[in-house]
């Protein structure tokens, strides 16, 4: 049986800390998994610049709340989940993903979690395993699913290389050129295409 991990930012809406960044100003906060591929490192980088501008919880959600997924993501995941399983496996935050998730038909997420302190300031983070993504496919595969994976970043590599089937999906030069041997591709019809195959 197979079950289609995909990633959230990039994948199906756009990134929320681009989005964030365009919206306050701060162009230190463009930074993504698709520059930085150490996580925690590129977490504690934003925290550091939210409290150096007093911003919280509170202002990141509002700006989420103007954030509309890609054109074409919720008829690509209603078509993909009538064919197969599907889990969107994120970096993201459950206080992030939440409004995001309505707007996409409330498909499955798998994501983290922030402290806040209750003045809505955005003390730490708790992923809820190391090396989320790729611990979640090898799970997965572990209770008899076949996994097909599918993202755009550093941090979905490990999911990929380790599915039955991966693909890269609107990601940079760079790690296309770094890994030629994952088909890449830009548009969801070549992506459902490429599922629909595997899954036969």
């Amino acid at each position: 049986m197979f079950i289609t991990c995909l990633d959230l930012e990039g994948v199906l809406v756009p990134e929320i800390w681009i989005a964030f960044a365009e919206a306050t100003g701060i162009p230190e906060l463009k930074k993504t998994t698709r520059d930085e591929p150490d996580y925690d490192k590129l977490m504690r980088y934003r925290l550091n610049i939210l409290k150096e501008h007093g911003l919280g919880l509170k202002e990141i959600q509002d700006v989420i709340a103007t954030i509309d997924p890609m054109p074409g993501a919720k008829a690509f995941l209603d078509e993909l989940r009538s064919i197969c399983q599907v889990i969107i496996i994120s970096d993201t935050f459950t206080e992030f993903a939440a409004p995001l998730m309505k707007k996409l038909g409330y498909p499955t997420i798998f994501c983290n979690s922030l402290v806040v302190a209750e003045n809505g300031e955005v003390t730490d983070f708790k992923m809820r395993c190391e090396k989320s993504k790729y611990t979640t496919v090898k799970a997965l595969q572990s209770i008899g699913f076949d996994t097909i994976a599918s993202g755009d970043s550093y941090n979905d590599l490990g999911m990929i290389e380790a599915s039955k089937a991966g693909f890269l999906f609107r990601s940079t030069e760079q790690i296309k050129k770094d890994y030629p041997n994952l088909p890449a591709f830009e548009t969801y019809d070549e992506l459902l295409g490429a599922i629909k195959e595997v899954i036969g």
